[in-house]
């Protein structure tokens, strides 16, 4: 009970319980209290500790790198991961939220420990093996300590590796950028969706803005489409192949077997990277005496961006997530203020262009906050019947 004070007061005013028997029931309750959990403050201080104690054992290293020979520089590296891991271990039954802070900041230092010891000892380097032993570190922690950090350290580092490995290959040849899109695009749209309505707050948190920006960034290099320079080939059968297994197979079955209901967001995100490249337009345009060739995209690119963030907004309010609706909102004002610098601005002159800016951040914004809420708005009266049925 959070407040058993009144009830024991009016227990006794009634004659039902006696001091005696009031008295043993407060101290039973008492007993059972436990501290409450962290607040928003404590959280923030202990993010903010742990980032700035990292980087603070960054530049104290930096700073006496060159002094040290290899066996000192070594023996540091290692002393860097030991002494976080180990204090995470020391809080760890008494002050949770600590451990947690130091074993992430330990998993972090990793990273950096691996490219170190490749330094020291000129190993030869092949860097995305480098990522996939970090991921390797982040999903031992996860195993062994089973907390949010370590989980969300492991879901950001294998994606790492599998697109550092693939651009390595495909470095160099035609179509990079639009395979590395590809694959942000997708594994994008497998994050902000497999985690709606998790428990685990930071983690759902951390993954959906990682994604919002993978998919921002995604989007920007297949609209660049099969651009070359030089004397560039194409990619090998190869690495097409595995570029597809990492693109949609892997997110296809992770979906499948783990959260179904991210299947179908994530086909209509391997169609959307699948069409997108292609929708472009070639154009000369004469610089002195010469012709040069210019590609960008054309009005189909502009209404696949657009319908693909109304496919967002749907399948947000589908799964009632707020998250997902307001993604969608602003990712519809992007496409829509990007059509009007790109197609309309420069065609109608600075000054009718700025005033036809202005007219659509007004009247936009206007329409798309009372659509948002609108929305919103209806995602909550569902809620409400669904609960009242139940």
């Amino acid at each position: 009970m959070a407040d058993f004070e009144s009830l024991l007061n009016r227990w006794q005013s009634a004659g039902v319980l006696d001091a005696e028997a009031a008295g043993r029931i407060r101290a039973y309750e008492l007993e059972q209290e436990r501290p409450s959990g962290l607040r928003w403050q404590g959280i923030v201080a202990l993010i903010l500790g742990a980032i700035l104690l990292a980087c603070g054992v960054v530049l104290f290293v930096s700073a006496h790198w060159d002094e040290m020979g290899p066996g000192a520089r070594f023996v540091l590296v290692l002393g860097m991961v030991a002494v976080f891991h180990l204090g995470g271990a020391w809080a760890r039954e008494n002050f949770r939220g600590l451990s947690t802070a130091l074993h992430a900041a330990g998993t972090v230092s990793t990273g950096a420990a691996i490219a170190l010891v490749g330094q020291i000892f000129n190993i030869q380097e092949h860097w995305p093996a480098a990522v996939l032993l970090w991921a390797i570190a982040a999903a031992a922690g996860w195993i062994l300590l089973r907390d949010e950090a370590q989980q969300t350290l492991t879901l950001l580092l294998f994606p790492a590796w599998l697109i550092s490995e693939f651009s390595v290959a495909a470095e160099g040849h035609i179509g990079e950028d639009v395979y590395v899109g590809r694959f942000l695009i997708v594994w994008a749209i497998l994050y902000l969706t497999f985690f709606l309505g998790s428990k685990r707050k930071v983690v759902q948190g951390i993954l959906f803005a990682a994604a919002a920006i993978e998919a921002t960034v995604g989007t920007g290099l297949l609209l660049d489409g099969w651009r070359s320079w030089g004397n560039q080939t194409l990619l090998s059968l190869g690495t097409r192949t595995w570029g597809w297994v990492e693109i949609a197979v892997v997110p296809l079955l992770f979906a499948v077997f783990k959260f179904r209901k991210s299947v179908v967001p994530v086909a209509v995100a391997i169609a959307f990277s699948i069409a997108l490249p292609w929708c472009n337009r070639i154009w000369t345009e004469k610089v002195g005496d010469n012709w040069y060739p210019h590609s960008g995209p054309n009005l189909a690119a502009h209404a696949l961006v657009a319908a693909f963030t109304v496919f967002i907004i749907w399948w947000g309010v589908r799964q009632t997530s707020r998250a997902l609706v307001n993604l969608g909102i602003v990712g519809f004002a992007i496409a829509v203020v990007w059509f009007y610098f790109s197609d309309i601005f420069d065609k109608v002159g600075r000054s009718l262009g700025l005033i036809g800016l202005g007219v659509l951040f007004l009247a936009g914004g206007w329409a798309l906050e009372k659509t948002r809420r609108g929305l919103l708005g209806r995602m909550a009266s569902a809620d409400t019947s669904a609960e009242e049925a139940k």
